[in-house]
């Protein structure tokens, strides 16, 4: 029989903060991994272009050199064997081509949000519409992302999966405990 845990026992806390650093992890990792694919669609790329090409329109053929360059790296810090990077890399340039089209649907419902501020008056209900959207896209965003992050979980050791969390924490700063 499982008795239940109560909500303020020390058995409880442990758990529940792992969860948060879980959530707050796979939420940093997943809005990085949004914001660069978005950066890289929309030409502006403030953050998807580490090391130059900063601007203009990017193909297919340069999302696909970017995430090699990423993967490259990343493969390093976790000690990536050959068929693990076989298995990894198709999963991740999937992801990125899943989440792509999100992108001009992102400015579109950004769009809307700054032309709902300049109207006289205010047109609450269309900001709200413009928030909804916002919401179910970053929903679509982040369950494509965790769906990623499990797949390519399942390829890694634990010891590579301690290895990517470090590598996270050190890009993104220590998570909060």
């Amino acid at each position: 029989m499982n008795t239940p845990i109560e909500p303020n026992s020390p058995n409880h806390l442990p758990q529940r903060s792992m969860f948060n650093r879980m959530t707050f992890a796979v939420l940093v990792a997943g809005a990085t991994l949004v914001g660069g694919v978005a950066a890289l669609a929309n030409g502006t790329g403030m953050c998807g272009w580490h090391h130059g090409m900063m601007s203009g329109t990017h193909s297919a053929a340069d999302l696909s050199s970017h995430l090699d360059h990423m993967l490259k790296h990343l493969y390093v810090e976790i000690d990536a064997t050959e068929a693990q990077k076989a298995q990894i890399t198709p999963l991740v340039k999937q992801a990125a081509n899943d989440l792509l089209p999100l992108d001009a649907q992102l400015r579109a419902a950004h769009t809307q949000i700054i032309q709902g501020l300049t109207q006289n008056p205010i047109d609450r209900a269309a900001l709200e519409t413009a928030r909804v959207a916002h919401l179910q896209l970053a929903d679509q965003a982040s369950k494509r992302l965790v769906q990623l992050v499990a797949d390519v979980a399942d390829v890694l050791t634990a010891a590579q999966r301690n290895a990517l969390a470090t590598h996270l924490q050190s890009l993104h700063g220590k998570l909060s405990t």
